[in-house]
């Protein structure tokens, strides 16, 4: 039985969407709450048994590796001042995992992306893991997809049903469920118009896929926007073998997105018990129109 030991995290995108604020930081970095939104996709990889991550990025990624490399002065400076909590925070991130990195020389697409990992991955069965997209449930999302592999030893891709209105922004399914949640794909499609749409099941941001994807992405041609897409490639891998889609549970947040962004940010606080309570009675003095002096200090 195959085993998916490796992951890869694409982390090349310019961030247009939030300039100027990623003018000089990488989107992956902007923070959720005091995390990088990118430290959250390697936590739920590691969660899942991923064993080892690589991390696609570009020009002026370069803080990626510094926020997860040892940082020996900032250490040596927190325990001097007895900061102790916050330098088991730094240590944390500094052995969270061992980390590689792949630059992406030119901003070619999504499925370009994903084949500059290929010497990395090799003959082996891949995660993928959009930083984007996050995922909250009791379950990692990646360890359902996961989880679902094992039983079908196909490649496995995570979705979720979306508004009509909104099925032109994502790459969608032509699919049939052959049990609850479990869809057997026919066809995949990019973006496609909203009245031509096969159905309302869009691709989210996680992926098992398996090797041979490689070899079809190195033939694979600029599709939409004049770019590589992955989904054109996982249309024709779907030709040839089988490819599930996964409605996963958990609640997913688009990141990349600045609604999406203040969402996740909002929730993930309400869910730490240091901020949740102060938080949760500012939140409710905002939406009663007031804004009590003891916030304003």
């Amino acid at each position: 039985m195959k085993k998916v030991r490796k992951a890869v995290i694409p982390a090349a995108g310019r961030g247009l969407r939030f300039l100027p604020a990623t003018k000089a930081q990488p989107k992956e970095m902007l923070p959720i709450v005091d995390r990088p939104a990118i430290q959250y996709i390697i936590e739920e990889a590691l969660d899942s048994g991923i064993e080892d991550i690589l991390i696609i990025t570009s020009q002026n990624k370069r803080s990626i590796e510094d926020h997860f490399d040892k940082s020996g002065e900032l250490e040596k400076l927190l325990e001097e001042q007895g900061k102790l909590d916050l330098l088991k925070e730094v240590q944390y991130t500094g052995r969270l995992a061992d980390l590689y990195y792949v630059r992406q020389k030119e901003p070619l697409g999504l499925g370009h992306a994903v084949y500059c990992a290929r010497q990395f991955i090799g003959n082996e069965p891949c995660a993928v893991l959009l930083g984007d997209d996050l995922v909250r449930g009791a379950t990692p999302c990646l360890k359902q997809l996961l989880d679902l592999y094992e039983k079908v030893q196909s490649s496995v891709i995570a979705v979720m049903e979306v508004p009509g209105e909104q099925v032109n922004k994502y790459g969608i399914l032509d699919a049939v469920e052959e049990s609850p949640g479990v869809y057997k794909i026919r066809d995949l499609v990019e973006k496609p118009p909203v009245e031509s749409a096969p159905s309302r099941l869009a691709i989210m941001g996680r992926y098992i896929i398996e090797p041979r994807i490689f070899s079809i992405l190195a033939e694979t041609r600029p599709g939409a926007g004049g770019e590589i897409q992955l989904t054109d490639a996982l249309r024709e891998l779907c030709r040839e073998q089988a490819v599930y889609g996964l409605a996963f549970q958990g609640r997913r947040y688009d990141v990349g997105d600045k609604l999406g962004y203040l969402r996740a940010t909002v929730e993930f606080a309400l869910e730490r018990p240091d901020l949740a309570e102060e938080f949760r009675e500012y939140l409710r003095a905002v939406c009663r129109g007031l804004f009590p002096d003891s916030f304003n200090k």
